[in-house]
């Protein structure tokens, strides 16, 4: 398994951007898919993005296309989630997610590997 730490939620105004990161222990980490998911309250937790272990494939919810953009630095064992014109809907705690096989995260997520202990990003209107 693989320990995450997520960082950069917080409160924000219906338009503004926000960027979380996920730092990852392991010096294996370049060979981990990670992924991106949410819960709201009263709600079931969602995929929201995943990438590749080289960064070359990455997939969306339709819900943040184009408003979301996930990456990730190797060097740094860390994985990010820019989020652009955040809307109330996307208020939700964010989990950071890794697994060795990218399908696991976008399709099976109850499979998933690791999971971090999320981080809150609330969006006021």
């Amino acid at each position: 398994q693989v320990q995450l730490v997520e960082s950069g939620g917080g409160l924000v105004q219906a338009g503004a951007s926000l960027r979380l990161s996920c730092a990852a222990s392991r010096r294996t980490f370049s060979s981990y898919a990670m992924g991106w998911f949410r819960q709201a309250p009263g709600k079931e937790r969602e995929f929201v993005a995943a990438i590749g272990w080289r960064g070359d494939s990455t997939y969306y919810a339709d819900s943040v296309k184009g408003r979301f953009t996930i990456s990730r630095d190797n060097a740094k064992n860390s994985v990010y989630l820019q989020m652009n014109s955040l809307k109330p809907e996307d208020t939700a705690v964010y989990y950071c997610t890794a697994d060795r096989v990218l399908n696991t995260i976008v399709h099976v997520a109850t499979a998933i590997d690791s999971w971090g202990q999320g981080t809150q990003v609330t969006v006021s209107s």
